[in-house]
Formats: C-alpha cells, sequence, structure tokens
C-alpha cells in the first residue's frame, strides 16, 4: 500500500473514533444494532430480509442481526459455498520472481476483485497468478490446487482511491478444475446490507497463507461514504479479503487495518508489548480495519459507461442474481403462529406476506391498532363510507397527504425534462446493450424503496388524473381519493377483526385460511405484475411504477393472469373491466399504461418473474410492446 492510501486511512479512522466509541458503548449497554443506526438504514436493511415484523420480538431479532451466538446452522454451508470464490493472489514480477502476496475473490462468472495495492497495473496483473482451493480438506491433507492466470487485456479496471482492482481471469488456464466450478460473490449494488453493530466474517490468505476464516471477529462499528470501519480483537483481514454479512453478501472489500501504538507511537502487540517485525503482523494489536463498500464499488463502475466486450463483462458482474438464497436464512420461518401472528413469505416464496399488527385483549374484546395486507378479489367498487375507526393514525396521514396534494401545481413540462436529461445523463440509447445500462441505472438510484401503502403512496397523489379524481386502471371509472382511501381503511379493519377471531380459536393459523381472508376483503390496488408472481416479496411489493387504483370487482376479475389481445374483444361479452378467457385477460382501459408499468418490470427485476407459463412469455412481451406504441401518450 503506498504512503498516501496508508495516510488517507489512517485519518479515516482516527475520524471516525468517536463514533466507534460511541457504538461501542450502546453494545456494552445491551443495545441493538436495530437500535444503534440510523432508522432509515434499518428499515431498508430489514426489508432485505424480510424481518419488519420482528422488531419487537428481541430474540428472534438477535438470532437474525448475528448478536446471539445462536445461527441457522446453514450458516456455516453457505459460508463454505462462497468461499470457494475466495482465492490467494501471487504478486509475481515479468520473469516469475515471487513479489507479495494478497487475497481476492471472484465477483463475477469472470472478474476478479483485489485490491489496487495488491494488483496496481495491468503489467503487475499479467504476470500474477491466483489460486483457488490453496487450503486443507475434510481430511487435514493440502488440497489440489486450481492456479488460474490474468487477463488485464480483456478486462481491468482499477482505482486508487477505492483501493480496488478488478480484472478479468483466463478461463482457459491448465488447471484441475474449470473456473466455473468456483462460483462467485455477486456483488449487490445497494447500500444497507449491514447494520453498524452487526457482526462481519472475513475470509482471507493472511500473508499468502492457506485459506481461513475469520467467523464472526470483526464488528462494524461505523459506516463512511465510500468506506466501513470493523473492529476486532485478532488479527485484522489481508489485503483484498471480502467481508460478509451474517447472510454472506459481500459488503466490504477489505484493504487496511490501522495498528495501536502506545505513548511514544510504538506499535503494540496484542499483549500489549513492543512489536517487533520479526513478530508478524498477526501479533500486531489493530486500532480498527477499514474495507471499501461494495456499494461505492459498483457505483464507480457503472459511471464507466463501458461498452464492447469490456461493458458486457461489466453488466455480467453487476446484474447477476446472487447464486446462493439469502432470504431463507433471515426468515428462518415457514408457517404462522399465534405467537405473536405476523405472516411473511417462506423461504421459497410460496406463503403469503401480510403484516397484520393486531392487540387482543385478555377478556376477548380485541382493539386493532393496524393492518397492512396486499392481495386483491372480489367484486363491487368502492363505497365512499368513512367507516374506518377516526383514531387510526394511518387513515388520518393519508388523508391528510390528500389534502396537501390539492394544493399543489399538477404537472411542470420544464421542470419534467430537466429532471429526465438529468436522469439519463451518460446513458447510450443507440447502446446495443441499452438493457443491462438501463438496469443498472434503475438498480443504483433505487435507493429509497417504499412499503406497500397505497392509502399513503397511490391514492393521494401518485395517481391522481388532471382532474384530482382516481381513474380505475381497466374500467375507466373515477373515484374520489378520500373515498378510496377510507374504503381500504375499512378493509384493514375488517380483515384484521377476521384474523383475530381465527386466532381466538386455532392454534395456528395456516396459509390456506390467509388467502381466503385476503379473497373475501380485496383492496382496491391493483398490481399490474401480480404478487404471486414474485412471491409478495420488497422491494417489488411496493414499487410504485406498477401499483395503480382499481376497484376490487375488477382486480378480482384479472385475478392473477397475463394479459393478452384477443382478436374479437370489441365484439366479445365483456364487463366494464374488460375480456377474461382461457386464463387471459385483456383489460378494457388503460393498456398503454399497464404496458409500460409491466415493461419497467421486467427492466428493473429481471430475474423475479417468468417462472412458469403463466406469466410473460416472449409473444406476451411483444404484445406489451404494441400496446405502448399504440396507446403512447394515452392518459391513464
Amino acid at each position: 500500500m503506498s504512503r498516501e492510501q496508508r495516510e488517507a486511512t489512517r485519518k479515516r479512522i482516527v475520524g471516525s473514533r468517536e463514533e466507534r466509541e460511541r457504538v461501542r458503548a450502546r453494545l456494552r449497554s445491551g443495545h441493538l444494532p436495530s437500535e444503534i443506526d440510523d432508522a432509515s438504514v434499518v428499515d431498508k436493511r430489514f426489508r432485505r430480509l424480510g424481518i419488519e415484523e420482528l422488531r419487537r420480538d428481541v430474540r428472534r431479532l438477535e438470532r437474525v442481526l448475528g448478536t446471539s451466538n445462536l445461527v441457522p446452522a446453514a450458516t456455516l454451508e453457505r459460508g463454505a459455498k462462497v468461499s470457494r470464490s475466495v482465492a490467494r493472489v501471487r504478486i509475481l514480477d515479468s520473469r516469475g520472481g515471487l513479489l507479495g502476496w494478497g487475497t481476492g475473490f471472484m465477483a463475477s462468472p469472470r472478474l476478479f476483485l483485489t485490491n489496487n495495492h495488491v494488483l496496481q497495473s495491468v503489467e503487475e496483473a499479467a504476470s500474477s497468478r491466483v489460486d483457488f482451493n490453496y487450503q486443507d480438506g475434510l481430511d487435514g491433507k493440502p488440497m489440489p490446487v486450481a492456479v488460474f492466470g490474468l487477463d488485464p487485456v480483456t478486462f481491468f479496471e482499477t482505482d486508487v482511491d477505492l483501493d480496488f482492482t478488478l480484472v478479468a481471469v483466463s478461463a482457459g488456464s491448465p488447471t484441475l478444475a474449470p473456473l466455473e466450478s468456483f462460483g462467485f460473490c455477486p456483488m449487490i449494488p445497494i447500500p444497507a446490507k449491514t447494520l453498524v453493530g452487526e457482526y462481519l466474517n472475513i475470509i482471507q490468505h493472511p500473508e499468502g497463507q492457506p485459506k481461513q476464516v475469520a467467523v464472526r471477529e470483526n464488528r462494524l462499528l461505523a459506516r463512511l461514504d465510500n468506506f466501513l470501519h470493523y473492529e476486532t480483537d485478532t488479527a485484522p483481514g489481508s489485503s483484498g479479503s471480502p467481508v460478509f454479512n451474517d447472510q454472506w453478501e459481500v459488503v466490504a472489500l477489505h484493504h487496511s487495518g490501522v495498528p495501536a501504538t502506545n505513548e511514544a507511537g510504538e506499535y503494540v502487540t496484542i499483549e500489549g508489548k513492543i512489536w517487533s517485525l520479526d513478530q508478524g503482523e498477526h501479533k500486531l494489536a489493530w486500532t480498527a480495519n477499514e474495507g471499501t463498500r461494495i456499494s461505492s464499488i459498483c457505483t464507480h463502475l457503472v459511471r464507466l459507461n463501458a461498452t464492447g466486450p469490456k461493458g458486457r463483462l461489466l453488466s455480467e458482474l453487476l446484474n447477476h442474481s446472487p447464486p446462493i438464497e439469502v432470504r431463507a436464512a433471515a426468515a428462518d420461518r415457514t408457517r404462522i403462529d399465534s405467537e405473536p401472528v405476523t405472516p411473511v413469505a417462506t423461504p421459497d416464496g410460496s406463503a403469503i406476506e401480510i403484516p397484520l399488527k393486531i392487540t387482543v385483549q385478555v377478556d376477548g374484546a380485541d382493539r386493532l391498532s393496524s393492518a397492512r395486507a396486499s392481495i386483491s378479489t372480489g367484486a363491487g367498487r368502492p363505497t365512499g363510507t368513512p367507516l374506518a375507526d377516526p383514531d387510526d393514525a394511518d387513515l388520518r396521514d393519508a388523508l391528510e397527504e390528500a389534502r396537501r396534494a390539492r394544493a399543489r401545481p399538477y404537472y411542470s413540462k420544464p421542470e419534467d425534462e430537466r429532471d429526465r436529461s438529468a436522469y439519463y445523463e451518460g446513458i447510450d440509447f443507440e447502446d446495443p446493450h441499452l438493457y443491462r445500462a438501463l438496469n443498472v441505472l434503475l438498480e443504483v438510484t433505487h435507493t429509497n424503496p417504499l412499503r406497500y401503502n397505497p392509502s399513503l403512496h397511490v391514492y393521494p397523489w401518485l395517481d391522481l388524473q388532471p382532474n384530482l379524481k382516481l381513474k380505475s386502471v381497466y374500467s375507466g371509472i373515477e373515484f374520489e381519493p378520500e373515498d378510496v382511501i377510507r374504503e381500504d381503511a375499512r378493509i384493514e379493519q375488517r380483515r384484521a377483526a377476521e384474523l383475530a377471531r381465527l386466532m381466538r380459536v386455532e392454534s395456528s393459523v395456516g396459509l390456506e385460511a390467509l388467502q381466503a381472508l385476503e379473497v373475501s376483503h380485496p383492496f382496491n390496488c391493483e398490481h399490474v405484475v401480480p404478487q404471486s408472481w414474485f412471491g409478495k416479496r420488497e422491494p417489488m411489493r411496493g414499487d410504485l411504477h406498477h401499483l395503480f387504483a382499481c376497484e376490487w370487482g375488477c382486480n378480482s376479475f384479472r385475478g392473477n393472469l397475463p394479459y393478452f389481445d384477443f382478436a374479437d374483444f370489441e365484439e366479445a361479452i365483456r364487463t366494464d373491466c374488460g375480456k377474461r378467457l382461457e386464463h387471459r385477460f385483456e383489460p378494457g382501459d388503460g393498456k398503454g399504461v399497464v404496458a409500460r408499468a409491466v415493461l419497467y418490470f421486467v427492466l428493473r427485476y429481471p430475474h423475479e418473474i417468468n417462472a412458469t407459463d403463466a406469466e410473460y412469455e416472449l409473444d406476451r412481451l411483444r404484445t406489451l410492446v404494441a400496446w405502448h406504441k399504440t396507446f403512447c401518450g394515452v392518459p391513464p
């Protein structure tokens, strides 16, 4: 590491000292990470884990956030799987002489990530090697090492300030196993993958030694714009090591530690004695470790706007779905019990998520605090009857938002044009890889995903027409936003009351009962991409780009059927909602709007649907493109 890099690291760690001491003190006093970190970061972390409902359940929350020593057994299996993609870097000169060691990992099927101070140049990368399986096997004997060369001509990107180098691996290297057999650790571009106070795991080759794993020896104590600071009582991570959260998502690229010193400025050992070079780094005491945030590296890579072969490799890295399912460890549940009941999605996405918050008094009188649910079926239209509890805080907030909306300017064309121009700046619309570029842009800029709450986010303002009314996306019927808000609040109360009744007579509430509850009490908001297609998971569930007001009769009429263009649509007998026949549905209104919403979803979440033939096959996507072109400019 250069003197400049080391000094910049030292200054950042000195600057975070007060924050680290504050966090340490709160951890010692028994506070959970969710009680220490910023509320907005906590919300994002919980949404990713699918554990919003665990806030009140300290025992289960400790287990999920890693503050308890008990973790699911699968945690170790996942760690073993991701460790295969971590390799030792042998830094060699042009004649094959050994210059030093490092660690790195496969960040995509072809690209390898390590530090800039490990591989600083194309020339250095070209002569160096990476060793996979440099470790002992289950029998305690050394495993056969798979050696690969690097291919910086195909791809090489480095940055001194963020201290990373991303380089292609030579897939054709003569070795015992193919490169793809070692997998990769996806670089997830979103922030909030770990909370201040959570434990971190590091897989490394310290000083070129066989692979080692530091499990929960580091704890995140400070989060900077581009770096994470974490501390341990043991040796620091090796240069280029991946730093993981407990779900084995890479959160940082380790690059440096700052040794502890005595009053004379001399380095000290972990025993508090003066350290000497011959003792090795593993004997040093460390003030803190620093890693570059993966989200910051992703942002840097997105801004490259790379094209050609380099662009394709970069798109593969930034858009690849994680090969390891992390939600299973986070949720750790497949049924809903009567001890506080909080239905959520099961690990395989087959369950229903209805986070209902209910208080049941001992005398049997139910006091309903609030209830949130999703899916809609049934028949009819909003009644406009304000039957909801006037003390309901959510209802008051939604009605107040609707009142404020009426005083806002409805639309400013110049402002819209400026915003669009700024958003798409740097995007080449003639790029043959435009799909990937737009997908990355959407993912990186989706920094504040909202929980599903149409009464607050859809009805009061977002879905208003120029006349300040709501219009059903399928039938075109108009409603007052306040009527729809009150109707949904009433439906929430009915759902909560019915669930409370079920809880009094059943020891547990099963999936079928919850589905029946949803069917009998539907909402007035349509997901144009049905929730069942993506397991009702966030952020898809609350993504406003595919949510529209829709009377629950039409909502039920469509169900979860894919859109279709019937040849005899106009002549066919149909309702105001559209035509439904043989597991297909054509809306009576809003074709351009729903087409653009579905196409957005496919672009934003490319791996979340098309799991079955009932979803969007290629010919159905062509239908949506045709609707978009035909109804371009037609208001919703």
